[in-house]
């Protein structure tokens, strides 16, 4: 006997009363972005055209916004046909609620390097401070 004639009308998975379904793997669960980790994410959508200079508004301080607004228009992480990816990211705490991070962004062959600092605030939110995009673009290493 089939098993398509013994399924309610409208049912269309293949699974018989009483049977147990297939085991899953279980996922490890995400670890949360660093701050440094997430604002190079934010960065890179800003600097690849991504998103418009505004959306950086209430997360920088100083002259980065200023920075951000002057790199932006010319999108220089977004050049070629590919959408740049953050390939690593890493930071260092050389004073208390400072940290100074660095990318290393990829577009296809491309990789550029991004610098930024960021700063705690007395609300205990971290905003850039600095951005500075550096470097001759080098293909990158497979």
């Amino acid at each position: 006997m089939s098993t398509d004639r013994t399924r309610p009308a409208g049912r269309r998975d293949r699974t018989r009363p009483g049977t147990v379904p297939p085991q899953r793997t279980p996922q490890r669960p995400r670890r949360p972005l660093r701050p440094h980790q997430w604002f190079a994410e934010r960065l890179l959508a800003v600097l690849s055209g991504q998103r418009p200079v505004h959306w950086m508004l209430g997360h920088t301080i100083g002259e980065a916004y200023d920075q951000l607004a002057e790199l932006a228009p010319d999108a220089p992480l977004g050049a070629g046909c590919r959408r740049p990816v953050v390939r690593a990211c890493y930071g260092t705490q050389p004073a208390t609620g400072v940290v100074e991070a660095f990318a290393s962004i990829a577009t296809g062959e491309q990789v550029r390097a991004m610098a930024f600092r960021l700063e705690q605030g007395p609300d205990q939110r971290w905003r850039c401070a600095a951005i500075d995009l550096g470097g001759e673009r080098l293909p990158a290493v497979r």
